[in-house]
């Protein structure tokens, strides 16, 4: 699970069935200021983000829980809006 921000969407005619109705998300992780980290990639949408939030993602097997198709073809997808983030930083 990491967090990262919307930056698009996909726009698909064709998907495998079992994604019928899903909403693509085009995310890229970041780190805990908000500054992006690695490269975009694609997330199925579970709870109605949009472009410049912060979302949790999650990956592998459990990506795809949160929809009806069991066997759907997901490897990562949004599963919560963040609010608000804080980090504590501390001095060794």
């Amino acid at each position: 699970m990491y967090t990262a921000k919307v930056i698009g969407h996909v726009v698909a005619t064709q998907k495998d069935p079992n994604l019928s109705g899903t909403k693509l998300l085009v995310v890229v992780q970041v780190d805990s200021t908000g500054r992006p980290i690695g490269k975009p990639h694609v997330a199925v949408d579970t709870i109605g983000a949009g472009a410049d939030e912060f979302v949790t993602i999650v990956r592998g097997r459990e990506a795809g829980m949160p929809l009806p198709a069991p066997m759907a073809p997901v490897d990562a997808a949004a599963v919560g809006i963040i609010d608000t983030m804080s980090r504590v930083v501390r001095n060794v």
